[in-house]
């Protein structure tokens, strides 16, 4: 298996659509309505030419499985905030997350060259938390009654990860990659 992070492309704009709007992916966003077309429209409108965000898709073999981006890329402060989503449940529990942390947490710390990657999770989506975890982020946040899902509060934990951090937590992400089946050097980001 192969998995490769590459720019979105204005033929992407549909699928997305119906990614954020699935069962698979919703659930696990802030928002808490369906995305109208429109929105949509102008959300993908801004990801052109946007110096404080990268979007990829992510591909399993060559066929689009999800999303990874980074938001609110500071420069001056050397952060930024990350987040991704497999849309096909098909792909869960196959190493394609655990390939997608790599690829990103190497991107951010390497040719962006920034200093901390952060992000927020519902508590109870254990299984992000706990891979993001294995990758060597810290939970640094319990946000209580954070996000309201179907009117009800949710708690959220604010995970960080510094790029001396990753350093140490690499080599042993890179064994867990390989004993999966992975080729950690044959992964790909555009």
């Amino acid at each position: 298996m192969s998995v490769s992070l590459r720019k979105v492309r204005a033929e992407d704009s549909a699928r997305l659509l119906a990614w954020r709007n699935s069962e698979a992916v919703a659930p696990y966003m802030y928002s808490d309505h369906r995305i109208s077309a429109a929105e949509h429209d102008r959300w993908f409108a801004g990801l052109a030419g946007a110096d404080d965000r990268r979007y990829w898709v992510i591909e399993l073999d060559g066929a689009p499985v999800g999303l990874a981006n980074l938001a609110r890329i500071d420069r001056a402060n050397r952060r930024c905030e990350w987040a991704y989503y497999l849309a096909d449940p098909a792909t869960r529990g196959r190493g394609v997350g655990s390939c997608v942390e790599l690829m990103v947490l190497d991107h951010v710390f390497g040719p962006l060259g920034l200093g901390k990657l952060w992000c927020e999770v519902f508590v109870e989506n254990e299984a992000v938390w706990k891979l993001h975890e294995a990758f060597g982020f810290r939970r640094e946040a319990h946000y209580r009654r954070h996000v309201y899902k179907a009117g009800l509060p949710r708690d959220v934990f604010g995970l960080g990860l510094l790029a001396e951090e990753w350093r140490a937590a690499r080599p042993a992400a890179l064994a867990r990659l390989r004993a999966k089946g992975y080729d950690p050097e044959a992964l790909t980001i555009e």
